[in-house]
């Protein structure tokens, strides 16, 4: 994967997102991952990846300072379609180099962000490095399950996949041993298909 091929990738998803993406298991296991926060009013909050716009319905978004962003022109349009006339700031961005400076954000939201771009721990460092001190960092994804190796059958589909904008071989863990020195694992749930999907909160250590 790289940022052009995904761009079109994404381009090309952008109709067809919301039938996928945000219906049946998919839509209840995004409620899933919002229904335990505590949003405080006055939050500023980053949605990294936000795509359509699905995971904005989940949240008092009046009540806060929202911006999201996305590398996909199409999918960054149709979410903006949805929310015309909120407070919500809307960027096209490459969420490997995020544009804010260090310490911006109270919570950082980021669905299914990391099995799709080309280098998910620059996405990582760089989602850790735009939170505040004992910032939260709200994930959801799917990930190879922990100390498993991949089925062989996975391995062969595994840059298939890929082509098509996802990696189902992604290891959470991979990831995270590059900023577990800067923030800590709040917890690590199974939300779908027996865990390869799960819900993830991490605070950044002050």
């Amino acid at each position: 994967m790289n940022n052009q091929w995904n761009q079109a990738i994404y381009g090309c998803w952008a109709p067809f997102y919301d039938f996928f993406f945000n219906k049946g298991i998919f839509y209840r296991a995004r409620k899933r991952v919002f229904q335990e926060v505590q949003w405080k009013k006055g939050q500023k909050v980053l949605f990294v990846g936000i795509g359509t716009g699905a995971d904005l319905g989940f949240i008092p978004y009046a009540d806060l300072e929202v911006t999201a962003i996305d590398y996909s022109e199409e999918m960054l349009q149709k979410a903006e379609e949805k929310y015309v006339n909120s407070s919500i700031h809307f960027r096209q961005m490459n969420a490997q180099m995020l544009d804010f400076e260090s310490g911006s954000f109270d919570v950082i939201v980021a669905s299914l962000v990391l099995s799709v771009v080309p280098d998910p721990v620059k996405v990582m460092k760089e989602m850790v490095r735009v939170a505040k001190d004992e910032g939260e960092i709200l994930i959801f994804d799917k990930f190879a399950p922990a100390n498993e190796r991949l089925s062989f059958g996975k391995k062969l589909i595994r840059p298939v996949i890929k082509m098509l904008g996802t990696d189902i071989g992604l290891s959470f863990d991979r990831v995270y041993q590059n900023v577990n020195h800067h923030c800590r694992i709040q917890y690590n749930l199974d939300v779908m298909m027996k865990g390869m999907y799960r819900k993830i909160k991490l605070q950044k250590i002050r």
